[in-house]
C-alpha cells in the first residue's frame, strides 16, 4: 500500500521525493522527522516504478515499522486530507488492506495460468484495483460475513432479491424492441413470474399493478427494508425472495454476470457501499434515459464504416427500472444518496457475440501482475507467437483507434478504464476486437452543436477547448498506458521507447487514414509536446463521497502542471 501511495502521490506531486546521496530517494513527514526512503526506476508519463522491499521508515535515528495508516497521517498536510475528509480515507485504507489480505489467503495463481482461464476466472482473479487511485476498495458498508459473499475476489454465487415496486413510483424504460412482460419473463422465466404473481395474491395484490426490481441483497438487508420501511408497510414495495440464477460480482461491485445462463443479461443494481469517490447507489432519474442512449450510440456505431473494420462494439443497457421516494427526493437535490437507493438496469452479455475460438477477459487484467511478477499481458504477448509490438498494435487497433475516431469523428468520450473495456481474444491470446460497456453513465458529446435525440440530450457536456483531448490523454495514456507500458518494459518483455513507437505509429496511421478530420487533428493535437495533469487522487483526497458530478465531468478536475507526452518525439 505504501508503495502504491508513494508512486501516486509523486506522480500526482502530492509529494516531492529528494534524491538521496549515495542513490534512491526519500520524503519527509509534515513535522519533518520522519522520512520514507526507498529506490525506484523511472518511467515515462513521470511514473515511479517503486521497488517495495526498498521502502524503510525513519524517526529520530531509529528505523519504524512500516504502516499505511501511520503513513497517511504522517503526510495529511501535504496531502491535503481535511478533518471531515481524514478519518473516512483512513478508513477506506483499512477496508484496502483488508481485501488485499483475503486476496493474499487464496491459493496464488500464475499469471501464465490466469492468461489461459475463463472469463470469470479472470474477473474474479484480479488483486489491485484501479491502478490509480490508491484507496481502491474500500466497500465501506460491507461487514466481513458481507465481503465474502459479495465481493468479486471471493467469487460466491448471489442470488438477487426481487421486489415488486408499485407503477405509480416506479418507471421501467427499454430498447427498442423490449417489452416489459417478454423481457422479464425471459431473464427469470414462466416459472418465477408466476410465482411471483401468486405471492402478490395471497396477499390481496396483483402482478399488474407493479414492476419487478432486482435487488443487491445487501441493499435490501441493510438500506431498504428498513430506510424503506413505509414504503413497504404501505405495500408499495413488496418483497418476493431470491431469485434462481446465480450471479457474480464482477470488479465494479455491483454489477453481476448471471453464472446460471451466462447469455442472459448482466444486472446492475444500486448499493449504498462508499468505494472509491461515490456512493455506489443508481438514480432512477438517470436510469429512464440510459436504454436510449444506449440504443442511439449502437446505430452510430453500426453505421460507420472505420467502427466496422475495427470490429468494435458496445454492450448495451437494454433495459432499466427505478423507483422514485417522493418524500426522500423533496427533502434532497440530485446529489442525494438518497435517490439512489433502489434503481437496476440490464446490460447486453457479450458471451453470445463470440465467434469460434474466441474467449474474453476484462482489460483491467493487462496490469495484472501475480506474486512472482509476471504479468498477465506478458503472459498473452508469449502464447500468442507474436513479437511484442505485433502484440500491442493489435490490442492498440482494437482498443485506442476506436476511442481516437469517437472523438474526433463525433466529438464523443467515454471513460475506458480497465474495467470499462472487455478484450475478446483469440485461442492464442491475441486481441482480436474491444467491447466497451458502462456506457449511458460515463461518455459524452462535447460538440455543443451536434443533432442528438431529445432523450439523448443528457450526455451533451460543456468541456472547455483545451481540456476536450484530456479525455484520452488522461483516461487512456496516463490512467492506463503509463502502467502497462511501465510494466512490460520493466518485466523485459518489450523496450519503453518500443511501446510508446507502436502507440504513436496507430496514431498517425489513424490520421492518415481520415484526411477528412485533418482540421480537427490540427486542432486537437495527439502529438502536442505536453498535455496537463490530472489528478485522481487528488480529487478522492479532497471530497471522498462526491469525487465529481458526472453532468459536468470537466468541472471538478485537479489540474497540477503538465506531463511530457511520450509520443510527440515519434510524430
Amino acid at each position: 500500500m505504501i508503495r502504491k501511495a508513494l508512486a501516486e502521490f509523486a506522480h500526482e506531486r502530492l509529494l516531492t521525493p529528494r534524491a538521496r546521496p549515495g542513490g534512491g530517494y526519500e520524503i519527509a513527514s509534515d513535522d519533518d522527522r520522519t522520512t520514507y526512503r526507498f529506490t525506484a526506476d523511472r518511467y515515462a508519463l513521470d511514473h515511479w516504478q517503486v521497488h517495495p522491499e526498498s521502502i524503510t521508515r525513519h524517526r529520530e535515528g531509529r528505523e519504524l515499522p512500516l504502516d499505511a495508516l501511520a503513513f497517511v497521517t504522517d503526510l495529511r498536510g501535504s496531502l491535503g486530507l481535511s478533518d471531515a475528509v481524514l478519518p473516512v480515507y483512513l478508513e477506506e485504507i483499512s477496508a484496502t488492506l483488508a481485501g488485499t489480505a483475503f486476496k493474499a489467503t487464496k491459493p496464488p495463481v500464475a499469471a501464465a495460468e490466469l492468461a489461459r482461464s475463463g472469463f470469470q476466472d479472470i474477473e474474479t482473479g484480479m488483486t489491485e484495483g484501479h491502478p490509480c487511485f490508491v484507496a481502491n476498495n474500500g466497500r465501506l458498508g460491507f461487514g466481513i460475513d458481507e465481503y465474502r459473499a459479495y465481493a468479486p475476489e471471493a467469487a460466491a454465487p448471489v442470488h438477487l432479491v426481487w421486489l415488486a415496486a408499485h407503477r405509480d413510483r416506479t418507471t421501467f424504460t427499454a430498447g427498442d424492441g423490449i417489452a416489459y412482460a417478454s423481457f422479464v419473463r425471459a431473464e427469470l422465466g414462466d416459472t418465477a413470474v408466476d410465482g411471483f404473481a401468486a405471492t402478490l395474491a395471497a396477499r390481496g395484490l396483483d402482478l399488474a399493478d407493479y414492476l419487478l426490481v432486482p435487488v443487491h441483497p445487501w441493499q435490501w438487508w441493510n438500506k431498504l427494508s428498513v430506510t424503506f420501511a413505509a414504503e413497504v408497510a404501505q405495500e408499495r414495495l413488496v418483497y418476493l425472495g431470491e431469485g434462481a440464477d446465480a450471479y457474480l460480482a464482477q470488479q465494479s461491485i455491483r454489477t453481476f454476470f448471471n453464472s446460471s445462463d451466462p447469455a442472459k443479461h448482466y444486472v446492475k443494481t444500486a448499493l449504498s457501499v462508499l468505494n472509491m469517490g461515490f456512493m455506489r447507489g443508481l438514480s432512477a432519474a438517470y436510469m429512464a434515459a440510459t436504454p436510449a442512449i444506449n440504443d442511439w450510440l449502437a446505430g452510430l456505431i453500426a453505421a460507420d464504416p472505420v467502427f466496422a473494420a475495427a470490429r468494435f462494439s458496445i454492450i448495451r443497457e437494454r433495459a432499466a427500472v427505478g423507483y422514485r421516494h417522493l418524500e426522500y427526493e423533496a427533502a434532497t437535490d440530485r446529489y442525494s444518496p438518497y435517490r439512489k437507493m433502489l434503481a437496476a438496469l440490464w446490460r447486453e452479455s457479450p458471451v453470445a457475440s463470440l465467434g469460434a475460438g474466441e474467449r474474453l477477459a476484462t482489460m483491467a487484467s493487462l496490469l495484472h501482475t501475480d506474486g512472482a511478477g509476471a504479468s498477465f499481458a506478458g503472459a498473452l504477448i508469449k502464447d500468442s507467437g507474436l513479437a511484442p509490438a505485433d502484440w500491442l498494435r493489435r490490442y492498440l487497433d482494437a482498443y485506442l483507434l476506436p476511442v481516437l475516431h469517437s472523438f474526433y469523428a463525433y466529438d464523443l468520450a467515454y471513460m475506458p478504464h480497465g474495467e470499462n473495456v472487455i478484450l475478446v481474444l483469440d485461442e492464442r491470446g491475441t486481441v482480436v476486437r474491444a467491447v466497451f460497456k458502462d456506457i449511458a453513465e460515463e461518455i459524452v458529446v462535447m460538440d455543443p452543436d451536434a443533432a442528438l435525440p431529445p432523450a439523448v440530450e443528457r450526455i451533451r457536456a460543456d468541456v472547455p477547448e483545451d481540456m476536450r483531448l484530456l479525455s484520452v490523454f488522461t483516461d487512456v495514456f496516463d490512467c492506463f498506458f503509463r502502467f502497462l507500458g511501465a510494466g512490460l518494459a520493466a518485466e523485459g518483455v518489450l523496450a519503453e521507447d518500443d511501446f510508446w513507437r507502436t502507440v504513436a505509429a496507430c496514431v498517425r496511421d489513424y490520421q492518415a487514414s481520415r484526411p477528412e478530420l485533418s482540421d480537427r487533428f490540427e486542432r486537437y493535437d495527439m502529438f502536442a509536446p505536453a498535455f496537463a495533469l490530472s489528478a485522481l487522487n487528488r480529487l478522492q483526497l479532497r471530497d471522498n463521497r462526491q469525487m465529481v458530478d458526472l453532468a459536468d465531468p470537466s468541472g471538478a478536475l485537479q489540474l497540477v502542471g503538465e506531463l511530457e507526452n511520450p509520443i510527440a518525439r515519434f510524430a
